[in-house]
């Protein structure tokens, strides 16, 4: 019986309104790959989150053309994090690569990625000297960075990106967190701190535009500073006892002021605006504990973080749940 070539690579690549792309995609990943790596050696999963184009059709199309690569087809859109960890889940290989379904990140520089890789980190971020991203897409990436910065103690030095290399132990980690709201980067970043850049370039979007919109953004912040950080609850704290001290320093200052002088008129309007900033400071910490207390209770209540209706994979068949 002929052996079978273990996978060392698998590339994971989360996939939404994708059809007019990925194929080119799949297409150059395999002739980068394949000048060191034989077909047999390496897998190719793609996660379609629920596309309301025909990317699952393209998909499949892809998987019969190429035999290393599997297709696995959400219920509904759970979001890129939930695609990125179905595919984690099905990978195979003892290093996992990810990047995206438009064309922005290169195939062609993942040798730059497994090559700082084998310097012996444990996972290597792309890092882009120039964004070929909509204003909107560079501010939401700014505030991601600064987030993660703050509250997930991520090095100043360090740029998280979506195109990324990393070993098996940190899939296997990854694949342990069942909360339903996923970050992968507060994962990784939970996981080790033997982390590394490099430089590639960002190209453009081979067509179409991105599918993050605001709610997706605030969303995947939320998940950011809820799921591995209490810094929030803490800031909320702070501002309390900072606005419970300016209020008590206030009171005394006009007590004395009213003893010194009992000509100086009351004011109504200050107070009015001094009951506003503290009814909306109490609101806001009120809020921030409803959503950590709610996500709790979603969590105890084991929803789940996707829901996988198709799987299609040469070597196994077709699977429709």
């Amino acid at each position: 019986m002929a052996s079978i070539a273990p996978i060392k690579i698998s590339f994971v690549i989360p996939c939404y309104s994708s059809e007019s792309t990925i194929s080119e995609v799949v297409e150059r990943l395999s002739q980068t790959v394949e000048k060191q790596f034989s077909r047999k050696e390496y897998e190719i999963i793609l996660v379609d989150d629920c596309s309301p184009d025909n990317t699952f059709e393209t998909l499949c199309k892809l998987s019969e053309k190429f035999s290393n690569v599997k297709v696995i087809g959400f219920a509904k859109n759970f979001g890129q994090q939930a695609a990125i960890l179905a595919g984690f889940n099905s990978a195979c290989g003892s290093l996992v690569a990810c990047l995206d379904d438009d064309g922005q990140t290169r195939p062609e520089d993942f040798f730059k990625l497994l090559d700082k890789l084998n310097e012996g980190y444990d996972l290597v971020y792309a890092q882009y000297p120039k964004y070929e991203n909509s204003r909107f897409r560079k501010f939401g990436s700014s505030v991601n960075d600064m987030m993660a910065n703050m509250l997930l103690g991520k090095p100043k030095n360090l740029t998280l990106s979506s195109y990324f290399i990393c070993k098996r132990f940190l899939v296997e980690s990854a694949k342990n967190y069942k909360n339903p709201y996923p970050y992968l980067s507060g994962q990784m970043l939970a996981s080790t701190s033997s982390i590394a850049n490099v430089e590639v370039e960002h190209a453009s979007r081979l067509s179409g535009t991105s599918g993050y919109t605001i709610r997706k953004l605030l969303s995947l912040w939320l998940n950011g500073f809820t799921a591995f950080s209490i810094t929030p609850l803490r800031i909320s704290s702070a501002l309390g006892f900072v606005f419970a001290c300016l209020g008590l320093i206030a009171s005394l200052v006009v007590f004395f002021n009213r003893i010194i002088n009992p000509e100086v008129p009351i004011g109504w309007s200050s107070t009015a605006c001094l009951i506003l900033v503290l009814g909306g400071l109490v609101l806001f910490s009120l809020g921030l504990i409803g959503e950590y207390l709610g996500r709790v209770y979603i969590s105890i209540n084991s929803v789940p973080q996707y829901v996988i209706k198709h799987v299609v994979d040469k070597n196994e068949g077709v699977n429709n749940s």
